[in-house]
């Protein structure tokens, strides 16, 4: 049964951890039995964990996790409780002495919304593995898209609230290749078929969405303090075969996804970064072209599900409830 969610691809499970008093939180992506993984980190102020291991040539093939998080450098200690929990499991990379779990990381700028105080720790990201299903997954103001905003350009009073949203697409032959992204960008979401804006900046004289551009040239306001709290987080997946090169390069593909859905994307404030999963449970192998088309395309479809499903929180409100 598909569930449009990056749990079509097996034998992945998805968790989350949601804090709506500090309005933030995690989610993990669990892989049983370890996932070829890749990274491409396209944002100039990424906030990351073990996303060197992933790069061609380097000694781990497999991860047995991904962490999304809120909280900004605090979140990266949510991946401690994900590595116990592993651990307690038997999972991890052999060493002789202990198997080590592998949990590449990656974090969002929310401590703008809610109690900057409160972050997703080493509980928060043990019981985000705990809560895992390879059933459907919750999408919106959820996990790692919990504090997340957009369209911040004339600061928060303005912004839009985002969230995280899950795609998947089926080939022919019963290949998936899926998305979830946690999206946290400072400017618009855009459809990627019209141009049109789904969220942003909010006008409140007008009732409509200012393009993040044209607040730039303008220079209203001073985009220079919140466009720090930029970032969109995203994991691709499929269940092909793939080398770890080719994951990187899936993962690559994949960002044009963001791209078509992201005005502006991979600023010198972004932390974007989009890992890449391969569990192999199925023995074929697509054209890297063909999988890395799929994989943008469902990520775009990610992007626009995580503020099409997000609802307000912190006095932030959601696209929806902006236009009425």
């Amino acid at each position: 049964m598909s569930h449009n969610a990056v749990t079509d691809v097996a034998p992945l499970r998805v968790g989350h951890y949601t804090d709506l008093q500090g309005i933030t939180g995690c989610t993990v992506v669990l892989c049983e039995g370890g996932a070829v993984a890749g990274v491409f980190v396209s944002g100039a102020a990424p906030g990351t964990r073990e996303t060197d291991l992933l790069g061609p040539g380097m000694l781990v093939e497999r991860v047995h996790a991904v962490l999304l998080s809120g909280g900004s450098a605090f979140g990266l200690a949510a991946a401690d409780g994900v590595m116990r929990f592993l651990e307690e499991r038997g999972a991890g990379f052999d060493t002789r002495f202990a198997r080590v779990p592998i949990v590449p990381a990656a974090i969002l700028y929310d401590l703008g919304i809610g109690d900057a105080r409160l972050r997703p720790d080493a509980a928060a990201g043990y019981q985000a593995c705990a809560a895992a299903t390879d059933g459907p997954v919750a999408e919106g103001s959820v996990g790692a898209g919990t504090g997340a905003t957009v369209g911040k350009a004339l600061g928060m009073e303005w912004a839009t609230k985002a969230g995280l949203g899950t795609a998947s697409v089926t080939l022919p032959d019963g290949t998936v290749v899926a998305a979830m992204a946690a999206v946290n960008a400072a400017g618009e979401v855009v459809d990627p078929d019209s141009g049109a804006i789904l969220a942003g900046v909010r006008d409140g004289k007008t009732g409509r969405f200012i393009p993040t551009a044209q607040v730039l040239l303008s220079k209203t306001g001073d985009p220079t303090h919140d466009a720090l709290t930029n970032t969109t987080l995203a994991v691709v997946a499929t269940d092909a075969v793939l080398s770890k090169s080719e994951a990187h390069r899936l993962a690559r593909m994949a960002d044009a996804g963001l791209a078509r859905t992201l005005r502006p994307a991979h600023g010198m404030t972004d932390g974007d970064v989009v890992f890449a999963l391969a569990t192999g449970r199925r023995d074929t192998r697509y054209p890297l072209t063909l999988l890395g088309t799929f994989a943008a395309e469902v990520l775009a479809r990610a992007v626009v599900r995580a503020v099409r499903q997000a609802t307000g929180l912190g006095g932030v409100p959601s696209a929806q409830e902006f236009l009425g």
